[in-house]
């Protein structure tokens, strides 16, 4: 499993134990302060639960946390965290959303642990297609140095030309150049495959949650209008919200439950996404390697070699 589903599916955790904490009578703050005391509870569940313990209210607190850590994660890590931070803000966002429009808080953390494995869900198998392009990637980046060793095995001394022959600084140069932009554009490739939305659908959820609550539907708009803006989430379609509302009112049904059935099908519509991405990525990474990979390769490997073997034919190296 990626860093970024395990870190989702945490979160998910959190919240159906505070919504089953919460549906039994437990206080808000008494629920937090229980669920960070059980075992393997992490250090920002204990940092939210003593803030709401001195009084501050749960989206605040789940605020304060998200800008307290300050981190600067390297590459690798950097959209597991993000993803991890954006499933902490639609909690927080869907809290603020039920304690304005009067939503049970419960039910509203359950939708959200709903919600929330549907995204680990998105992330696993996104994770699991790109897994084979990315150990590709890895593997033909080592082309170069194969080539090193296949001509030491032949007996060759293929090193001593790069070192110590124009010929050979050339050709190592121009190697180098060729691998270095052949990596940077794999790491864009895999970079851009594995972009997409960390919350998928949540605007739509949060409306559910604000229209199911009891609220007009201009209140449920304005909350969770201010709700995404204060917990610095992206505001989604609200075009297919609106066509969404204005279908329940046309039709004369609940919509909450249609707002719900949107939003699980822009999640599943991210999943395919993903997996779409992933199936291309495996065609487009021969791009970097005939463009790049292979000719650092005859830089760095068999001109060298060639070179070496000419040398030794007539016994000396070139100057």
């Amino acid at each position: 499993m990626s860093a970024a589903a395990r870190d989702t599916e945490d979160v998910a955790a959190l919240a159906c134990r505070l919504a089953v904490l919460l549906a039994a009578g437990t206080a808000p703050a008494s629920a937090w302060t229980h669920v960070a005391d059980s075992a393997g509870s992490s250090r920002r569940v204990q940092r939210v639960a003593a803030s709401v313990a001195e009084g501050l209210s749960v989206p605040d607190a789940i605020l304060a946390s998200v800008r307290a850590i300050e981190r600067k994660p390297p590459a690798r890590q950097r959209a597991a965290s993000q993803h991890t931070d954006a499933a902490w803000l639609a909690i927080a966002a869907a809290w603020q959303v039920a304690s304005d429009a009067g939503a049970p808080l419960a039910g509203t953390l359950e939708s959200v642990a709903d919600a929330l494995r549907d995204v680990e869900q998105t992330e696993r198998e996104v994770a699991t297609a790109l897994a084979g392009p990315a150990s590709t990637s890895k593997l033909v980046m080592v082309l170069p140095g194969i080539g090193l060793l296949f001509g030491a095995a032949l007996g060759f001394d293929t090193i001593t030309v790069l070192a110590t022959t124009p010929a050979g600084w050339a050709c190592l140069l121009i190697g180098s150049a060729l691998l270095l932009a052949g990596r940077a554009w794999t790491r864009r490739l895999l970079g851009a495959a594995g972009r997409r939305s960390t919350t998928p659908g949540l605007e739509l959820d949060l409306l559910a949650i604000a229209v199911g609550g009891g609220a007009s539907v201009d209140r449920a708009r304005e909350a969770v209008r201010a709700a995404l803006e204060r917990c610095q989430l992206p505001m989604g379609d609200l075009a297919l919200a609106e066509e969404t509302l204005d279908l329940s009112q046309r039709a004369g049904v609940p919509a909450a439950g249609l707002l719900r059935a949107e939003a699980s099908q822009q999640r599943s519509r991210s999943r395919g996404d993903g997996a779409r991405a992933a199936a291309k990525l495996g065609v487009t990474l021969m791009l970097p390697l005939g463009a790049c990979i292979l000719p650092a390769f005859v830089a760095v490997g068999v001109v060298p070699l060639m070179i070496a073997v000419i040398s030794s034919s007539l016994g000396t190296l070139p100057a």
